[in-house]
């Protein structure tokens, strides 16, 4: 294998990892629950299938179950197999970012860094808070479909830059 191609492979475990429950997303549903360590402040968290499809000359997709909770200043993201099995974990603060995978642990001095380096390519995951919330924030170049979010379903496409970007989520009910 060339080094191009083990580099594509580890960006789409990363990604798929990552990104998979953003995809899914359409099918997750919102509750609060406790969080853990007996903390009494509820969080927030979306559980579902995820699917990310990145155009362009070398395309790539990756969908996955997920459970996404928290806020874009602290939370955590887990990757699912079909079998139930952990593909990856994500843990987040405003200050940085651990993405943990089949024994591997990779640092970040954020969560657009680290998801930057799972697709080769800037995704906005801030913004899917928002979305999962049904606001529409103010980002250039991405187009969000909320129409569906009370079903559970949520998609979102990036044309520019360049390559293009397919977001699907559909939450678990």
């Amino acid at each position: 294998m060339t080094p191009d191609t083990l580099r594509r492979q580890r960006r789409g475990v990363v990604a798929a990892a990552m990104l998979s429950p953003l995809w899914l997303l359409g099918c997750a549903s919102a509750r609060r629950t406790p969080s853990v360590n007996g903390a009494t402040r509820p969080v927030d968290l979306w559980s579902g299938r995820l699917a990310l499809k990145v155009d362009g000359d070398a395309p790539q997709s990756w969908s996955a179950s997920f459970e996404l909770q928290g806020s874009p200043d602290r939370g955590s993201l887990e990757l699912f197999s079909p079998l139930g099995s952990t593909v990856a974990h994500l843990e987040w603060t405003a200050d940085r970012a651990v993405w943990q995978a089949r024994g591997e642990t990779r640092q970040y001095a954020s969560l657009d860094a680290l998801a930057a380096d799972a697709t080769g390519t800037p995704v906005p995951i801030t913004a899917l808070f928002h979305w999962l919330q049904g606001q529409q924030p103010d980002l250039p170049g991405w187009q969000a479909d909320l129409s569906q979010l009370d079903d559970g379903r949520l998609s979102a496409r990036r044309n520019h830059p360049q390559p293009a970007l397919d977001l699907r989520i559909v939450l678990d009910r």
